[in-house]
Parts: C-alpha cells; structure tokens; sequence
C-alpha cells in the first residue's frame, strides 16, 4: 500500500468513526438533533459575574457543542419568580436553573450543605468535598427525588458578614436583630436571638433603607457596593463567618439531561466546570477592587468581628449543625460525610494554608 492510499483509507475511518461517536470531526460537528432549552435563574437581569457568568455558560455550551444544544437564558423574575427556579426546573418548566441549594431548604434540608456550611469549607474545600470527597454523589442521590441533575457551577469565595446600623461587640447584640441572612447561617443567628428575613436581591436595599430589616448580608463588595448598601448603613463586618465558600448550583431536569445524546451531557458538564473556576476567580478579582474604593470613597466603617464574637457563633454553628441534620435522614448523610472529610483535611489545612498565610498576611 502506498503513502496516498494509507491516508485515503486512514482519513475515512475517523471520519466513520467521528460521525458514530458524535466526537467533533474536521471544523465542524457530527450531525444531530438541535436541542432549544430554557433556563431561569434567581438573578437579577445583567446583574455582574452572578447572572453575566451564566449568559457566558449558555455560550460556551452553544460552542461546544456546534449548535446542537441552544439555552435562552431568563433572569430572575422574567419567567418565574428568584426563588421559584427550583420548582421550575424540578417540574420542567424549564429545563435548566442557576441559583443556590440553600434557598431550597425547605423542600430539602440537606440541599444547604451543598451550598456552604458556617465555619466550614472555604471555595477550595468545597470542590475538593463535591468532587473527590463523595459530596456531588450525595447531591445527585438527595437530588434525584426532585427530577434534577446538580452540578457546583460557581463560587462566591469567602463572603463578607453583613452590614449593620449599630456596632457588633458582643453576641448580645445579636438579640432582636433582623437581619437578611439565608441558609444555616440564618438559623445560627436565629439561634442567637436574631429574627431572620428572607428576601431576594432586588428587595433587601428598599427594606434595610426603611427599617423593614436592621441588617443585611448579601456577598462581598462587588455585589455590595453596586446595591449601594454603604448608602444605607453605617458598619460593614467581615468575615462571612455563615457562608466562607458558597458553592453556586446548576440544575438540570433530570428527564431532558436523560435525554441528550451522551456527547451534549458532557458538554453541560464541561462547561459547568468551567464557569465554577471561571466565577470564583472573577470573585475574587473584583471584590478585591470594590473593597479598595469603599475604603477611598465611602463613609462606612469596614470591621472585623470581635474574637469573642466569632467564638460564640462558632460554638452556637455546631449546635445548630447538629439540630439541623438530626431533623432529616438525609441532612444527617449529608453532614457525616462533610464532617468526615473535614477532619480528613484539617491536618493538611493546619500544616499548609493556613501557616501560609499567617507568614503571607502577618
């Protein structure tokens, strides 16, 4: 055989093989079913790195998979209300949502875990538990129920604790306070004496500007500043003791997931992945830049939490852990397994990180 000959017969059969396989072949795609999707998310329109991070996903999905999968993206309350994307997708409404599991805790209490646990895993920890420590199989299973696929897609990084209107000295001073504080964070202040209140995004500004709420938390000062929250309170607390690494969630109906061809399964993962590295890093770079113009630019105090302080919402987060997990079978699977592999990490965590950055930061 000669050499034209062996790349005649050699370039049909990948190209056999590409189109069998749906694996993209020469510059374009095999040929396919066009798959036209909605998805909704509990995000204002336009709204930075949140809401712009998915539109960027529903892109890269477009791309990877040649134009086979087309996701039209509606922001919160376009489609259906902030907090109704899991019902949506759940029901299939929709057939994908961008959100946080802990709005959904009560259909699922032990969806919290998977968004951050107070004094827990930061942004690093969280993957390292839903990726390699077994938490992502607990999502799928817990999730299962639902008719929805859970994918992490996003990380806030460390959060910021709140913004307030009188000064935080001591736990006391948590007793009659309201505050927006979602998740098993809330339930800890609550713990302490505070009233929790629920509210979506586009709500909390109007509400902590007329004494609906005393107190807010929301991100960190990216997102902060753009509500203009240093407009209506006086002290910004840091760190976000309730939610040190809060894991954004994809879901994905369960029977459309099914339904895609193995190729575009991969591309959603794919892509997911992607934009969870992609959103913690932008996280990160802008609220680094944000806290540098509320210092130079705004009136408000930035603080740190009194130790004592910290210590107490500590004490009182293992407590209300406890409580939480014993009210659910699954929340109690849930919190064994994120326990476990904590302790698995702490001793690599004393010995690297944070002796790192007591050198880094001292």
């Amino acid at each position: 055989m000669n050499r034209r000959t062996f790349l005649k017969k050699t370039t049909a059969g990948m190209l056999a093989a590409g189109l069998a396989s749906g694996i993209p072949v020469k510059n374009g795609y095999a040929q396919g079913k066009t798959f036209r999707w909605r998805m909704v998310t509990s995000w204002p329109p336009g709204f930075p790195i949140l809401q712009t991070g998915v539109e960027r996903f529903v892109t890269r999905v477009a791309q990877l998979s040649g134009g086979r999968l087309q996701i039209r993206v509606f922001a919160g309350g376009e489609l259906v209300p902030p907090l109704g994307v899991f019902d949506a997708v759940s029901q299939g409404s929709a057939q994908m949502g961008h959100s946080a599991s802990y709005y959904w805790a009560g259909k699922c209490p032990a969806a919290q875990w998977f968004t951050s646990v107070p004094f827990g895993f930061n942004a690093q920890g969280m993957n390292s538990w839903l990726y390699y420590g077994g938490g992502l199989r607990l999502w799928e299973e817990i999730y299962r129920d639902f008719n929805l696929v859970p994918r992490p897609a996003g990380n806030t990084g460390v959060q910021m604790g709140g913004w307030f209107n009188k000064r935080i000295d001591s736990l006391k001073d948590f007793k009659g306070l309201k505050m927006r504080i979602p998740g098993l964070g809330g339930k800890v202040l609550a713990r302490a004496g505070g009233t929790v209140v629920l509210l979506p995004g586009g709500e909390i500004y109007t509400s902590l500007e007329r004494g609906v709420i005393d107190a807010t938390e929301w991100v960190g000062p990216c997102h902060d500043l753009r509500m203009g929250f240093q407009r209506v309170a006086k002290f910004y607390y840091g760190p976000g003791w309730h939610e040190p690494g809060s894991t954004l969630e994809l879901t994905i109906n369960k029977d459309a997931y099914d339904g895609l061809p193995v190729d575009l399964r991969a591309v959603i993962d794919t892509a997911a992945a992607e934009l969870n590295v992609q959103m913690l890093s932008e996280f990160e770079t802008e609220n680094a830049r944000a806290l540098e113009r509320l210092r130079s630019k705004s009136k408000v105090k930035i603080l740190t939490f009194p130790t004592p302080v910290l210590e107490g919402l500590k004490k009182l987060s293992v407590a209300t852990l406890e409580d939480e997990a014993a009210r659910d079978s699954q929340a109690t699977k849930v919190h064994r397994s994120y326990l476990a592999f904590k302790r698995v990490m702490e001793g690599w965590s004393e010995l690297s990180e944070k002796q790192y950055y007591n050198v880094m930061l001292g």
